[in-house]
């Protein structure tokens, strides 16, 4: 990360980050990281695994590079999923954690004194580099502890010519909010951090710091039209929205970009494992893309998208390793191909086999939303003796309503949009968000309210 930070202290005064309503610019953020470098160096030694409290703020970012800069392996730990840190810090491994308080001031103590032997780490600690641990979402088991060479990772981001003022959406604890970070502090980029990321919040810090960049997920661009605050806040100064972290249904696309008709809208692709690819979208609003780029092979087999990174993770700390002799790595996406083309149509662990018949959650959540009295929804399949499985879903709507009026209703709309074996046999009602803290759709939802 040496050669990284040294090109950030070539922009000098440029401005780097807003956060709470303060502009900050490079010469402070490099500033700043300098100075928590001395302070934990010789107390917190290089190559030892560090979690760290870091949601985005201007000494978060700081302390995220200079934990860098003293080469450690960085575990971040963000406030949302707080029920999660101690599965984090124990499979991580950390031997100190760090936090900072509302002055700026570091604060750390050892959770830890037991050696660390683990074989990833320790090819880190022999190249003396920094390293970055991040967690799959833990839907379908226990969370794997996904282990990168920050200085590897941070290769991936060359100077493109384009500095946008981005607003920050996912936080440092995911391969998406590392992107963000990394690629705009590479291009001179403004950080945007908006209070919360909920729709009022991030609509009013777009008008405020006329943001134009903005990177998030279709489960938020839901949220955002389902509130309406599109029309409340002056969101003109918008060039850009990239979205990404679960499939797109087409119905949220086609509404939001007749919302912001002068917004290029772009589909971005990427796992914790490989890092992000380009993409290329064949044109706006489609859901086709080409992905790959400079360092980035891809292949398809029997319908699904393999990946090989020169930006790949070096392994798992609790999996074995998934990546093939050829370094390809299975994402576990079906697609659809057209030439050069992909859509990416959902995980094949989420496929719903109905008596041999395939139902991809995606494409029923997105026919479902179209239902004006559906808030949101979640797609998935239960055993059936029968057929084997069965689609099922859990609805949230805008207004209360009887669960038996409702299931007539969504029969009827489903009749002429989904073939019989698609349409939803088992329905349940929640009035509970049916999204993680990633703001991703929530998969792993149980009921026993189904009717």
């Amino acid at each position: 990360m040496n050669s990284f930070f040294d090109l950030l202290k070539t922009f000098s005064g440029k401005p780097c980050m807003v956060f709470e309503n303060r502009m900050f610019n490079y010469e402070e953020l490099v500033k700043q990281t300098l100075l928590y470098e001395s302070r934990i160096k010789g107390k917190i030694p290089c190559g030892c695994v560090v979690g760290a409290l870091v949601d985005y703020s201007f000494s978060c970012v700081a302390l995220f590079l200079a934990l860098a800069l003293n080469r450690n392996i960085i575990i971040p730990l963000s406030k949302d999923a707080i029920q999660k840190h101690k599965d984090y810090i124990d499979i991580g491994k950390a031997r100190y954690l760090i936090s900072i308080d509302g002055e700026g001031k570091l604060d750390w103590s050892e959770v830890s004194a037991l050696p660390n032997d683990n074989e990833l780490y320790r090819e880190l600690l022999s190249k003396n580099h920094a390293g970055l641990v991040l967690f799959s979402s833990g839907s379908s088991g226990p969370p794997k502890g996904i282990v990168h060479d920050l200085e590897t990772l941070s290769s991936a981001y060359k100077i493109s010519g384009k500095a946008y003022r981005t607003l920050i959406f996912l936080q440092m604890d995911h391969i998406g909010g590392v992107n963000t970070l990394l690629y705009n502090l590479r291009n001179q980029g403004v950080i945007i951090i908006p209070n919360s990321r909920m729709p009022e919040d991030v609509c009013k810090c777009i008008e405020k710091n006329r943001v134009e960049l903005l990177p998030t997920s279709p489960t938020f661009l839901n949220l955002m039209i389902l509130s309406e605050m599109t029309s409340r806040y002056d969101l003109s100064s918008l060039k850009l929205i990239t979205y990404g972290t679960e499939p797109m249904p087409e119905g949220t696309l086609k509404r939001i970009r007749e919302i912001l008709p002068d917004v290029r809208f772009k589909q971005t692709y990427g796992l914790s494992e490989t890092g992000i690819l380009n993409t290329k979208s064949r044109e706006d609003g489609s859901l086709w893309v080409k992905v790959g780029g400079d360092g980035f092979d891809i292949k398809i087999r029997d319908n699904k998208l393999w990946i090989k990174s020169k930006y790949s993770m070096i392994g798992y700390l609790n999996a074995d390793s998934p990546f093939e002799a050829d370094g390809y790595i299975n994402t576990g996406d079906v697609v659809e191909i057209d030439g050069d083309w992909v859509k990416i149509l959902g995980r094949e662990s989420e496929l719903i086999n109905v008596g041999g018949n395939k139902v991809f959650p995606a494409e029923v959540e997105s026919v479902l939303q179209k239902m004006p009295e559906i808030e949101d929804v979640v797609v998935y399949g239960l055993p059936n003796p029968l057929t084997g499985q069965m689609v099922a879903t859990i609805v949230k709507t805008k207004a209360e309503t009887e669960l038996s009026d409702f299931k007539v209703r969504m029969r009827a709309f489903c009749k002429t949009r989904l073939e019989p074996y698609k349409i939803p046999v088992k329905v349940a009602m929640s009035d509970e968000n049916l999204y993680s803290e990633r703001f991703k759709k929530k998969r792993n939802i149980k009921s026993e309210k189904f009717s």
